[in-house]
């Protein structure tokens, strides 16, 4: 480092500190749910990549304290972990006081944390139904009404919701998970319009079937929907969501002919598109 300062006249070497600071000023943060795991763990991959530093929020104490060893190493990054179940009321509040305590600042919120349920409504266990709607409607939204007056201020802020296919249609016998990704899709889409000219960014993703630990936690296991065709990875899914992101995109659906279903949708009759998506998650 001697030999190197050396080199440099004193200007010079106060404009070298001036782009050093300017960089650690420029440090960004991301918050990713649902980290442990799928999805959620190859976005926070990303962002290590890229030189952010994480947040990552997940009720697996073990696996993140694994990974935010891991990630440091590997990256050189701050990982802080939030054990941290957002099914439960009042996690997402409890988040963001465990951050503003340690004055972190968000700059990119990533709500992927959410599962599905399998199943005749009226068969369905009622807490498992409302943890569902607890985590994927709930802490979801609430999470970007507490990061969002901050992300404006500072003039930048991207946000990233994990919505599906599901979105643009019913579900039966999925019907509340449907019912719940069309909240997502719709809610991104207005907030997406009323920030505009902000310096901040809401992106929806929208997928179809993917690798993920999901259709396990919804007994989706022998559907036709995960039986045919090639289903996308995590990894390549977290990537095209994270592309999109960073260019601002609202509605984002990964595949050609899941751009096409999307659209379809909305001009077949409802009760057809209703019948057709019953079919579509039926067990063999």
């Amino acid at each position: 480092m001697f030999l190197i300062i050396q080199e440099f006249d004193l200007p010079a070497i106060n404009h070298y500190c001036i782009i050093l600071e300017i960089h650690t000023v420029m440090k960004r943060t991301a918050l990713i749910t649902g980290a442990s795991s799928g999805v959620g763990l190859e976005f926070a991959h990303i962002f290590a990549s890229k030189g952010a530093n994480l947040v990552l929020v997940d009720h697996s104490r073990e696996k993140l304290g694994e990974f935010k060893l891991k990630m440091e190493k590997q990256y050189g990054v701050i990982v802080y972990n939030i054990d941290k179940d957002l099914s439960m009321p009042n996690a997402a509040k409890e988040v963001y006081n465990e951050l503003r305590h340690k004055k972190v600042h968000i700059d990119f919120l990533i709500n992927n944390a959410g599962f599905g349920d399998f199943g005749l409504f009226v068969d369905t266990n009622w807490d498992k139904q409302l943890q569902m709607i607890n985590s994927n409607i709930i802490s979801l939204t609430y999470l970007i009404r507490l990061f969002l007056p901050e992300m404006i201020e500072e003039k930048y802020g991207r946000i990233l919701n994990v919505a599906s296919m599901a979105s643009f249609q019913p579900g039966p016998t999925m019907s509340v998970y449907f019912a719940i990704k069309a909240y997502v899709l719709s809610f991104s889409e207005a907030i997406a319009n009323e920030l505009k000219g902000t310096g901040v960014t809401v992106t929806v993703l929208c997928p179809g079937a993917t690798q993920s630990g999901f259709k396990d936690a919804a007994a989706l296991e022998e559907s036709k929907l995960f039986k045919g065709g090639r289903i996308v990875t995590p990894k390549e899914f977290a990537m095209f969501g994270y592309r999109k992101m960073m260019k601002g995109t609202t509605v984002v659906v990964p595949g050609f002919v899941n751009k096409i279903m999307s659209r379809l949708v909305h001009f077949a009759p409802r009760d057809v598109v209703t019948s057709i998506a019953k079919k579509k998650l039926k067990s063999k």
